[in-house]
């Protein structure tokens, strides 16, 4: 598949890395694991909106910009790495971002992500939950029109037909390192939120007509909701790349039984899931997304649905600059494993 066509910037360290957890699938008794090492992607200290901004940013230059405004929870990765790609290509940025996480401690305001939007020299504007806030873009948008600037949106999570672009191509980066290290994967598990990264790893993967199921752990929304969001984007962004049948909403696959009490709220499975990456191999999970996503996969490992005859990867999406943010949560919780 060839995304040359698509205008893009050189933000990513590419490929990343795809590594065997050979300690935790023997920690687990269960299928072969290996990571996808996209929390390195290297910019502001990486995740998976990189690959997005790449597209992103360069739709963005196109079109004359001079401004990019998004919005994000509070502890956005989405909003730390499009304030990276927006100094590098010398774009003012303005940001949004909603009290989604109830009685948060207060240094959940000022420690983590945000720390480094305020490193980033951030334009933060707060607001609450239950926000309208493609509105509230669409006003900040209005207001430096009127003062004579360029701007443009850039959706939450940098998710839309062009940001999803990023994990068409990794879809594709995916399929030449597997197919290089002779491996029959089965399932590809990543968090799944604001949909870009599920929906392009679909359409992509649908594209290059292959059988691997991708199976989204949700952060936040139901699993019917959730489904249609990953649905109506991957087949966008499918048409797009010129796939005209689009994406079967068959092919999407959610599971929304490791929310818990909400988005960012942390568990008991998103605990033991970073302790247990941590300590078996070395590897740092963020507490809103990965944590959450591995603790599906030890789940599904345990009740026998992903069985020793799967071969597994799973996103590593990034986001542990969270961490510190949910120290109050992991200093009172924290456990040496045995």
């Amino acid at each position: 598949m060839n995304l040359s066509k698509f205008p893009r910037v050189s933000l990513a360290h590419l490929p990343t890395p795809l590594e065997p957890m050979e300690r935790l699938s023997a920690a687990l008794g269960g299928p072969r694991i290996y990571i996808k090492r996209d929390d390195c992607t290297g910019l502001a200290s990486g995740g998976n909106k990189t690959r997005k901004l790449e597209f992103l940013m360069a739709d963005a230059l196109g079109q004359g910009a001079d401004t990019v405004i998004t919005q994000g929870a509070v502890q956005s990765n989405h909003v730390r790495q499009t304030l990276a790609a927006a100094a590098r290509m010398n774009l003012d940025c303005k940001v949004l971002l909603e009290n989604r996480v109830p009685d948060a401690v207060e240094t959940y305001k000022s420690s983590g992500n945000v720390l480094l939007d305020g490193i980033f020299g951030a334009d933060i504007r707060y607001r609450d939950s239950g926000t309208d806030m493609d509105t509230a873009m669409e006003e900040v948008a209005s207001s430096v029109t009127e003062a004579g600037g360029k701007p443009y949106i850039i959706p939450g999570g940098g998710s839309n037909r062009i940001g999803a672009l990023g994990y068409v191509d990794c879809a594709c980066e995916l399929t030449d390192q597997t197919s290089n290290l002779g491996l029959s994967v089965t399932r590809i598990i990543t968090a799944t939120g604001s949909a870009g990264t599920q929906a392009g790893l679909v359409a992509g993967l649908t594209a290059l007509n292959s059988t691997i199921e991708t199976i989204g752990i949700s952060v936040g929304a139901d699993e019917k909701t959730q489904i249609a969001k990953v649905h109506s984007l991957a087949s966008a962004t499918a048409k797009h790349i010129g796939f005209e049948d689009g994406v079967a909403e068959s092919k999407i696959r959610v599971r929304d039984q490791y929310i818990g009490d909400g988005y960012g709220i942390p568990t008991d499975g998103m605990l033991e899931a970073v302790q247990l990456c941590a300590q078996v191999e070395g590897i740092l999970l963020d507490p809103v997304y990965a944590g959450k996503a591995m603790a599906g996969l030890i789940a599904m490992i345990r009740s026998g649905e992903l069985s020793a005859d799967d071969t597994i990867v799973f996103i590593h999406t990034g986001g542990s600059a969270a961490l510190f943010a949910y120290d109050w949560f992991f200093n009172e919780h924290i456990s040496k494993l045995k």
